[in-house]
């Protein structure tokens, strides 16, 4: 194909872009030819370096532990010749992703918007003839999706390069495309976004009319002057939040600011929690609670727990380790409790698919699983990261709603982060940023 060419994939969660990418690789096979996945789905060759639980690795880095700026030189010398004019490129999409400073950091150490900066940049190097881009804006601020887009329009003209964008969401589409393949009708994918249909909608009634928890009215998140260094790096600085029983939070701030950090101290995923003025719960964290202790109240959801879902578990079982707050399930459920499964499933527009192996689903479906997952023990803290990646119109409205609706019940606490602010439901009461 002779000069350039940008072309968007769009189609609803489940719709067939990721088969249909798959043909379209097969028929173009080719080393020009670059493919990255920003799914959050696990099994990405580009996500193998990803630590789910990076805190936890700090024992891992040694002389052997690998920097970005390793990797990206040597993803630099093994795709082309060292050359004036791809040093030149080299430069430029450093300074374009502020990797300048991010060139010593360990790999292990990159938060998840960091890491996608990071595989965009090493693809990218490789000088590519068409690349495709799935979901390439997802877990980017604001400021650096615009400069992604500008990027992609400049080195498309420069480089005669053919890029295909597959996007979920009709507002990712940048309007310089010259083409849009339509995997589901336009007028279903750009619908404005209307309330839930009528079998959601009375469950969300009967949801609402459930038992109401015994409010407390207590702290749940207790932060004194807390700090957090890995070597020489400051990942949060002197931070300092009190968060009440009932309030609901929108925590901000752009990639790397140590949002996920953050949230890791809150979750129990963080050992220097230890070592920090936290309270959780109206306990003193480092006062003999178990981890269990404090994950039994609180469902989760993230980019990183995504990308730890290696089982192809049933999604009915998948769900139901959100019960026992395990990433598998490893004890036995009542019917009782498949029943709530099932219950939470539908609610979530999953009815159907309980026996569906968890790696069979398509990206958005496994995130709805996942978000299932973390409400189906009715948990007094809701920690919502990104949790709407990924999703389609129609189910980032369904996600919306269900939140709005569970926070609208006494006792519900909200942490929810997202780099779209109309993603935000309207329960939000309180902004934090970072």
């Amino acid at each position: 194909m002779d000069g350039k060419k940008i072309i968007a994939i769009a189609g609803l969660n489940g719709s067939g872009k990721t088969q249909y990418v798959e043909k379209m690789r097969r028929q173009m096979a080719s080393d020009t030819v670059r493919y990255i996945a920003f799914c959050d789905s696990y099994g990405a060759a580009t996500d193998r370096a990803y630590y789910l639980q990076l805190r936890w690795n700090q024992h891992d880095i040694d002389a052997e532990t690998p920097t970005v700026g390793q990797l990206l030189e040597r993803s630099f010398l093994l795709s082309g010749p060292d050359t004036d004019e791809r040093r030149t490129l080299q430069r430029r999409l450093y300074r374009l992703f502020n990797l300048e400073g991010l060139l010593d950091k360990y790999i292990i150490l990159l938060s998840s918007g960091e890491l996608r900066k990071f595989q965009l940049v090493k693809t990218l190097m490789a000088h590519p003839q068409t690349l495709i881009l799935d979901n390439p804006f997802i877990g980017l601020d604001a400021q650096t999706r615009q400069q992604l887009r500008d990027l992609l329009l400049q080195l498309a003209e420069e480089q005669q390069l053919t890029v295909y964008l597959v996007v979920s969401r009709c507002d990712d589409i940048p309007d310089y495309v010259d083409e849009i393949v339509w995997l589901t009708p336009e007028s279903e994918m750009r619908a404005v976004p209307c309330r839930l249909d009528e079998p959601s909608r009375q469950l969300l009634l009967f949801l609402e009319s459930g038992p109401v928890p015994a409010s407390r009215a207590g702290v749940v998140v207790q932060m004194n002057d807390v700090s957090i260094r890995y070597g020489n790096r400051t990942i949060l600085d002197h931070i300092d939040w009190t968060i009440q029983e009932g309030e609901h939070w929108a925590l901000s701030g752009q990639n790397g600011s140590g949002k996920s950090t953050l949230l890791s101290l809150i979750s129990a995923d963080n050992p220097q929690a230890y070592a920090c003025d936290i309270t959780l719960f109206g306990k003193q964290r480092g006062t003999g609670e178990t981890i269990w202790e404090i994950k039994r109240r609180i469902g989760y959801v993230s980019p990183e727990m995504h990308r730890s879902y290696q089982r192809n578990l049933p999604a009915l079982q998948i769900v139901a380790s959100g019960l026992k707050d395990t990433v598998g399930l490893y004890t036995r459920t009542n019917e009782a409790e498949r029943e709530t499964c099932r219950w939470w499933m539908r609610l979530f527009g999953l009815g159907g698919k309980e026996e569906r192996p968890f790696l069979t689903l398509s990206s958005g479906e496994q995130r709805l699983v996942l978000l299932a997952r973390a409400f189906v023990k009715d948990p007094a803290l809701l920690i919502l990261d990104e949790p709407l990646h990924g999703l389609d119109t129609h189910n980032r409205q369904r996600v919306k709603d269900i939140i709005d609706t569970f926070c609208l019940r006494p006792g519900k606490t909200l942490i929810m982060v997202t780099h779209y602010k109309e993603e935000l439901p309207t329960c939000i009461d309180h902004w934090k940023t970072l």
